[in-house]
């Protein structure tokens, strides 16, 4: 049984929810944003709270009631708060700059890779070598971040290439002769 789902999410101040059969919408500071909501699934809203229980006691209803109960949280958190994902260049000659929509990346390749972004995500780049992807979507945040490391994953010999701000890269041996 999913215990996710018994956990209320707590409503900031400045957050507006409606909830509208089985679609619910969340407004903030931030922006809106607004998902359909599972149908063996029920969210309701009590005293600056949304509760999130299954309909049935099957053990579907209650996975479900959990993952629904996470995307609602993401919703509430990303547009009261937002989130965030920093990643780091590793290596010589290695460059970001961000130039209004597009992400200009020098990543040791023949030609620079230029990155457009999608709607609802912003980059920052406070430094040549550190890139911050920002938005209110999550999954958008993080679906940026792995393209962007996919250009030049990290490699195990020297660790060049574009990783995560917290991620440990593990290193290999040289080869011996």
């Amino acid at each position: 049984m999913s215990r996710v789902a018994n956990n209320p999410v707590p409503l900031p101040s400045g957050v507006e929810v409606k909830l509208d059969g089985q679609d619910c919408t969340v407004k903030g500071g931030k922006g809106s944003m607004s998902m359909t909501v599972h149908p063996s699934v029920e969210v309701r809203q009590e005293d600056g709270a949304l509760l999130v229980s299954a309909r049935s006691g099957d053990r579907g209803s209650n996975a479900m009631a959990g993952t629904m109960r996470a995307l609602v949280n993401n919703m509430v958190v990303g547009v009261s708060d937002g989130f965030e994902r920093k990643l780091e260049l590793q290596g010589v000659g290695y460059r970001a700059q961000a130039q209004g929509r597009t992400l200009n990346l020098q990543l040791g390749f023949s030609h620079p890779v230029a990155y457009a972004l999608p709607d609802g995500v912003d980059v920052e780049t406070p430094s040549q070598t550190e890139i911050i992807v920002k938005g209110m979507d999550k999954q958008l945040v993080g679906q940026v971040s792995a393209e962007i490391r996919a250009y030049r994953p990290p490699e195990p010999y020297k660790g060049k290439g574009v990783r995560y701000a917290n991620e440990r890269v593990r290193r290999k041996e040289a080869k011996k002769k």
